[in-house]
């Protein structure tokens, strides 16, 4: 038996509005643009750029002089052609300039890296078979000048996908070739392989001769630092494993690094913010193209216009005015949307550039005070999900260079003295410990962290591991040095 009956249920869902604003809030400045761009290809009510001036004051003359109000299909036109709605679509920041534009700079389109190897593989003498063997050699390595695929694995590559027939002893044989490219020590099955090529192409001396030695014979050793071992098992002294070491770290472990991206534009961080320090005073500014000039299109202020006007009104126009209307409130809450993030970037910012004073007054990282997203959303009144969303992905230029908003943040820790300190401090101070440390001898992590109690950070052994491991320094075994 079926019933009907009535159910009230609170529930919170997003709009679409709101999830427009979340997505615009977190893309970077590079991204944010593609999408304004985007928005405007699919939305024709939607323009940018500065409107005509003398074409807004005589639509807003025109439509002082209109006095009826035409309805169609409940729609008020004459609330998509207020006048007074055209200045608001003005997006623009108060620091905001014209020269502030983005100037695109050409950049030449070289070849690309495996174009410079088949460019050198073409001066060798082959047959047919072999060049294509060498050519697939090629192929296969990847952006750093390695092969990382198995010898047996690229014969069966060859046979399925090139109808070649071979053996791993002949795709050895010509690999031998592919490593006499430039730059020294591509098309290397592994890094020892790649640095042994490397110090065969130098010219030989004992320190080369013993450098090559080290590697095809004790180079686990050599990765791990015993150089008890291997001082015992090649009869050297210090010096002469000081100059043995010193060819070895003049090499290139990644040989193709260096071409592996020449055919891209050059990697560009464009900040978000501005914070520059003039006389003992701190002023933020938003990038100004974050805050483009956005309006509704007057060619569709004009279409209603001219359905308005006109005396009789079929069934096509009513649809074509239900249409105008979805696009320009499409475009009125996007340009919402922008003004939206505009403000919250702002304000979030703001609040940063406050809560850390002392750090941008000085550029001292010491005076960096433990700050969490929730501190920054409880003094903007913002979800601490806006607030993350602002420091993932923003970047600040500051009068001590360009940084990610989120390094700002930090955990904090007591000190000997009772005080918060930031764990960018204690990552600071552990850092200038390890660099001043005798290299001959480094100190362990117990050692480390005794220094950092002394100094009035009570630490454990193993923060103390968990933050050198932040900072990059490996454990004191790999940062011996003779």
């Amino acid at each position: 038996m079926l019933k009907q009956h009535l159910q009230f249920k609170l529930s919170q869902k997003l709009s679409p509005q709101q999830i427009q604003l979340m997505k615009l809030i977190q893309l970077p400045i590079q991204s944010f643009e593609q999408q304004i761009s985007r928005e405007i290809e699919e939305n024709p009510a939607l323009a940018s750029g500065k409107e005509d001036e003398k074409e807004q004051e005589e639509f807003a003359t025109h439509e002082e002089d209109k006095g009826e109000i035409i309805e169609a299909d409940d729609i008020d036109i004459d609330a998509y052609l207020s006048d007074d709605e055209i200045p608001e679509y003005r997006l623009r920041a108060q620091n905001y300039s014209p020269d502030d534009e983005d100037k695109h700079v050409p950049y030449a389109a070289g070849i690309s890296f495996h174009q410079q190897l088949m460019a050198q593989l073409d001066t060798f003498t082959f047959t047919e078979q072999e060049y294509r063997i060498a050519a697939f050699l090629v192929g296969s390595i990847d952006t750093s000048g390695y092969i990382r695929q198995e010898l047996i694995d690229i014969v069966d590559d060859l046979a399925f996908t090139e109808n070649i027939y071979t053996t791993e002893a002949e795709v050895r044989r010509i690999l031998q070739s592919v490593h006499r490219l430039d730059p020294a020590g591509v098309g290397a099955l592994n890094l020892k392989e790649c640095l042994l090529i490397q110090l065969r192409r130098k010219q030989q001396n004992p320190a080369v001769t013993t450098a090559i030695a080290l590697l095809d014979e004790q180079f686990e050793a050599f990765t791990k630092k015993h150089f008890n071992k291997i001082k015992a098992r090649f009869k050297i002294d210090d010096e002469q494993l000081k100059d043995c070491m010193y060819e070895i770290e003049k090499l290139n472990p990644k040989p193709g690094a260096a071409f592996g991206s020449d055919t891209k534009m050059n990697a560009q961080i464009v900040p978000d913010f501005s914070i520059q320090l003039q006389e003992g005073q701190l002023s933020l500014m938003l990038n100004g193209r974050n805050a483009p000039e956005l309006h509704v299109s007057a060619e569709y202020r004009n279409m209603l216009s001219g359905y308005k006007e006109a005396k009789q009104k079929n069934k096509e126009q009513r649809k074509a005015v239900q249409f105008i209307k979805q696009k320009l409130d499409a475009a009125r809450w996007f340009i919402d949307a922008i003004k939206q993030r505009q403000h919250t970037l702002y304000e979030t910012m703001k609040t940063i550039m406050v809560f850390q004073e002392d750090y941008f007054l000085t550029g001292d990282e010491q005076k960096l005070k433990p700050m969490i997203l929730k501190d920054i959303a409880d003094r903007i009144g913002m979800d601490i999900s806006t607030v993350s969303r602002v420091a993932n992905s923003k970047y600040v230029d500051t009068p001590y260079g360009t940084k990610l908003v989120k390094w700002f943040f930090s955990e904090g820790i007591t000190n000997a003295a009772g005080e918060e300190v930031s764990s960018i401090e204690v990552k600071k101070v552990l850092d200038d410990v390890i660099a001043a440390e005798d290299k001959t001898s480094p100190l362990t992590d117990e050692q480390l962290m005794n220094i950092m109690n002394e100094k009035g950070y009570p630490i454990a052994r193993r923060t103390v591991a968990k933050y050198r491991e932040m900072i990059g320094a490996p454990v004191a075994r790999l940062r011996k040095e003779l």
